[in-house]
């Protein structure tokens, strides 16, 4: 049980520092350039798929152990992370829109933890 918390925990850190660093370029390109958000809403949604993919790689290199549900547990922790501040900090719950990327989140992020898992287990058997 300590072994997946701690295996949750780096990889949400991960995701959260991503994200954070992320949201800084972007948003001093929005700034210092022409740039609008329209033009950048595609490559938001990609550099958000990257990052949940490290987010469970990072996971499940850590945890060695049942990859998908490592990947299940740090996705939710961040879903519902990002509900509570949109709730709380905006007053809005999430939209059909929301939820739908939050899905594909949960599977991409379950899918970089697999291989996290089989990572992590492969150097293990080159010693």
């Amino acid at each position: 049980m300590k072994k997946t918390a701690v295996a949750v925990s780096f990889g949400f850190l991960t995701i959260l520092l991503l994200v954070l660093s992320i949201s800084l370029i972007l948003s001093l390109l929005l700034k210092l350039t022409s740039l609008t958000e329209a033009s950048v809403t595609t490559t938001t949604l990609i550099l958000s798929f990257i990052v949940m993919l490290i987010g469970g790689f990072v996971t499940g290199a850590k945890g060695k152990e049942k990859g998908w549900i490592l990947g299940l547990l740090t996705s939710g922790a961040y879903s519902i992370f990002v509900f509570f501040v949109q709730f709380l900090g905006y007053d809005r719950t999430f939209s059909q829109e929301q939820l739908m990327y939050h899905g594909i989140f949960l599977g991409v992020c379950m899918l970089g933890s697999i291989f996290g898992v089989n990572a992590a287990s492969n150097k293990s058997y080159n010693k």
